[in-house]
């Protein structure tokens, strides 16, 4: 039973610890692409003038920019708040195996 027990809280510590990585890695991503996406607006705002000369030839040309991100701004948001749920989560997985882990070591001895 022993085993089975450690085999069990380590196999939660694991799973806590990747999912905390993961949710890591996503607010990341998101945070750069709406990082990306405000730098990118805020450098293609152009006047008046060239805003027709502008759209014109973007409607000559199908396709998006080169180099542009795919989806929109609120891909990126929802992505960061599931992230941020995820990585809470996985925090409250490890906080139990924690507490199984004490649980365990204070009925052992």
């Amino acid at each position: 039973m022993n085993s089975i027990s450690s085999s069990n809280v380590g196999a939660a510590f694991a799973s806590g610890q990747l999912g905390l990585q993961n949710a890591s890695n996503g607010i990341t991503q998101a945070a750069s692409n709406i990082a990306a996406r405000t730098v990118e607006s805020s450098q293609n705002v152009p006047s008046e003038a060239t805003a027709a000369a502008s759209s014109s030839a973007q409607n000559a040309t199908s396709g998006s920019t080169p180099g542009a991100l795919p989806g929109n701004i609120t891909d990126d948001l929802i992505s960061l708040n599931v992230n941020s749920i995820n990585a809470q989560a996985s925090a409250k997985v490890l906080d139990t195996a924690n507490d199984m882990l004490g649980t365990i070591i204070d009925t052992i001895a």
